[in-house]
């Protein structure tokens, strides 16, 4: 199995991801759409957030009712993402010991947060004059 998704940029910095029948428009500077880094940290909430709910379960906590996932992320001097921090509120009333065991069962589920191992690189091909 595998994912495909397809990126576009006609000319400038902006470009536009085509994911099936989706399409995401993300700009570098921030200015016509949500920047790199912000779609990067977007995309690890968004899988975070169910992992959380199946790995409360999971660990026998429970159902946590709404999720408030407020992310930041640090960068660094030349920009790049230095940390993340996860800032976690749930309307359960969940002890700070259940909330640690759903915390750390939701990283071993969450994809997003997998793929960000450092022993992951894109393989790459390169064809001029394709247009």
């Amino acid at each position: 199995m595998s994912k495909q998704v397809t990126t576009v940029s006609e000319d400038g910095y902006a470009s536009t991801t085509e994911i099936r029948d989706f399409s995401v428009d993300i700009d570098p500077g921030g200015e016509s759409a949500p920047d790199t880094l912000e779609s990067l940290l977007a995309s690890y909430g968004a899988c975070y957030v169910p992992a959380l709910r199946v790995g409360a379960k999971q660990r026998d906590v429970g159902e946590l009712g709404e999720i408030e996932l407020s992310i930041t992320g640090e960068l660094n001097d030349d920009d790049k993402l230095e940390s993340v921090q996860f800032d976690i509120a749930v309307g359960a009333d969940v002890t700070e010991e259940e909330g640690a065991e759903a915390i750390d069962r939701a990283f071993d589920l969450c994809k997003v947060h997998d793929a960000l191992k450092s022993d992951l690189h894109a393989e790459t091909t390169f064809e001029g004059d394709a247009f």
